[in-house]
């Protein structure tokens, strides 16, 4: 072809920016934000009794618009590719981080509802002031997501995966399973069954007949079972129907998240973890989509999940947006820019009318509560996919800070009173160790970082890079020094150590701190022995010749680079895991 025919061939394109392909791939990325959008109402109505009037008219409104954003940018940008590559290609879908969402309002939302409440404040009042505080969490996201989108590789090889992975398989398997098991074997008739369905067809991949979807079949039967034995008061005793109400709020721009800034600070140490996640899931994301075609550029990608988290946040939203796993299952599916533009407005329209309280009215909380469970069971799945088998161990003990955190919100460590009676017994009768009182919150507050770092150090303890693995010890006892990580305050404030109030508070984090500091500086002297320094056979493999400038290193990055090629393979259209 001569260069006149490629100038003209050029000159000639149009995107097909709408396709057949868009409808599919707008049913299946618009179910998930809404149905992310449904856990938010559950968790922050049902379960901390959060004003609906602040959820549907404050919270949502803020939080759907950040997915508007971000997936018109998103379309723009695939516009943008197309002119580049003179060929028709798929928009990066972006939505709602369901494992950042779930884990903040667990987290962050409702523990600072509850604290503001138990400090006196009507439960308007502490909604209010908890919206503050989720507002000025995704400004430090979207800041903070900024700063990585510079240092996301460099994030990714430093800190194992059994770290970053850890953290995030310890919630699904303590907060997305525990919790939500709970509230399906409240109502057994109905969750039992819907479960079942989740995890006959989204676990187990056996197909209902006529291929119909899993989670919607799920809800819909476990609301029919709900409303036909409910109303012969065959689940639970207090059956009701649903609120019909509507509370409609608009996105407006606000400065409101001045409010919430510094108490924000104290829950630093949880969304630092999840902002780091999507962060390198958005780089893995993009190199998928570069394998399947489309060559966007990794710092737009993150920009842009930067800018939308942040804008969400400047506008009432308290929730992450970030691309979704599977841009090359888009792809196959025929999908170009129309299913972004389709998913953002309909998203968007739903967080303005209050559409989703329909949905959380009318379904009931056990029909519900085996999503979450299925999402659990997916990070914890895709956790030991991403993992090499070696580090398994340091992925189980990543999990158990969240069985602590999890352990001391059953254990109603934060209400009011029960601290300060704790305290004053201790005073009065002390105890040779340090208090399991004090310990299981202390252990469960900065729970996401600490698993992260826990994980971290074991695995490179597993490597034996001990040199490597004290630095995260070293890490952990600075943190811990300082209620980052283990606060001893029930509220998992930070504080100056020598600045509590008595020796009991004050042993804790002094105690924590020389465990972490000693076992470093152990780590570092056995680096220096001969047993230390062979290589593992994890490491070596059938790579390793006998040559000795083959580097361990090159060995771990090609295993590394082996699980997420299997990974992305294998990743469904959508970040619901």
């Amino acid at each position: 072809m001569s260069d006149a025919s490629a100038s003209a061939d050029s000159r000639d394109f149009q995107y097909r920016w709408f396709a057949f392909g868009d409808l599919n791939g707008f049913f299946g990325i618009m179910f998930d934000n809404v149905t992310v959008l449904a856990f938010l109402a559950f968790i922050l109505i049902n379960i901390f009794d959060m004003p609906g009037d602040i959820v549907y008219g404050k919270i949502f409104p803020g939080t759907a618009f950040g997915v508007l954003v971000g997936d018109l940018i998103y379309t723009w940008l695939a516009f943008v590719q197309a002119k580049r590559q003179k060929r028709n290609v798929t928009a990066m879908p972006l939505g709602l981080d369901t494992p950042s969402t779930i884990g903040i309002a667990f987290t962050v939302l409702g523990p600072a509802f509850i604290s503001y409440k138990n400090a006196g404040m009507s439960p308007h009042d502490a909604a209010m002031q908890t919206w503050y505080v989720g507002m000025a969490c995704m400004i430090y996201c979207g800041l903070m997501k900024t700063f990585f989108s510079f240092f996301g590789n460099w994030i990714s090889k430093v800190v194992p995966q059994a770290g970053l992975m850890g953290s995030l398989a310890g919630v699904g398997i303590a907060l997305l399973g525990v919790v939500p098991i709970i509230e399906i074997m409240s109502a057994p008739l109905v969750g039992l069954v819907a479960l079942g369905i989740v995890l006959y067809n989204m676990v187990a991949g056996i197909k209902l007949p006529y291929n119909m979807p899993g989670v919607f079949i799920s809800v819909v039967v476990g609301t029919i079972l709900y409303y036909i034995f409910g109303a012969f008061g065959l689940v639970g005793l207090d059956f009701q129907m649903p609120s019909l109400s509507v509370h409609v709020g608009f996105p407006w721009p606000t400065v409101s998240f001045i409010n919430g800034l510094k108490d924000a600070i104290n829950y630093l140490p949880v969304i630092i973890p999840f902002t780091i996640l999507t962060v390198v899931g958005g780089i893995n994301v993009t190199e998928s989509a570069r394998l399947a075609g489309d060559e966007y550029k990794t710092h737009e990608i993150l920009l842009v999940e930067a800018f939308s988290t942040f804008v969400a946040g400047f506008c009432g939203g308290v929730a992450q947006t970030t691309p979704y796993i599977g841009q090359p299952s888009f792809k196959k599916m025929g999908c170009r820019a129309g299913y972004t533009v389709l998913t953002g407005v309909f998203v968007g329209i739903c967080g303005i009318l209050g559409i989703i309280q329909f949905i959380v009215d009318a379904v009931p909380t056990a029909a519900l509560a085996p999503i979450l469970c299925f999402v659990g069971i997916e990070m914890v799945a895709q956790t030991f996919v991403a993992c090499i088998p070696a580090h398994y161990p340091a992925v189980a003990l990543a999990f158990i800070p969240n069985i602590a955190r999890v352990i001391a919100i059953k254990g109603n460590y934060s209400e009011p009173g029960v601290f300060e009676k704790l305290i004053d017994d201790l005073m009065t009768n002390p105890t040779r160790y340090l208090d399991e009182k004090l310990v299981i919150p202390a252990l469960g507050n900065g729970f996401i970082f600490t698993a992260m770092l826990w994980g971290a150090f074991f695995a490179l303890m597993i490597d034996r890079k001990l040199r490597e693995s004290s630095i995260y010890l070293m890490i952990l006892a600075i943190l811990s020094l300082f209620g980052i990580i283990h606060s001893v305050e029930p509220s998992g404030n930070m504080y100056l150590p020598w600045n509590l109030e008595n020796n009991v508070l004050r042993a804790v984090p002094y105690q924590f701190f020389m465990g972490y500091f000693i076992l470093s500086l152990l780590l570092l002297a056995l680096s220096l022995t001969k047993e230390a320094q062979e290589v593992p056979e994890h490491l070596v493999g059938e790579a390793v010749t006998s040559s000795e400038e083959v580097k361990v290193e090159e060995v771990k990055t090609v295993k590394t680079e082996e699980a997420k090629a299997e990974v992305t393979a294998e990743a469904p259209p959508c970040r619901f895991s």
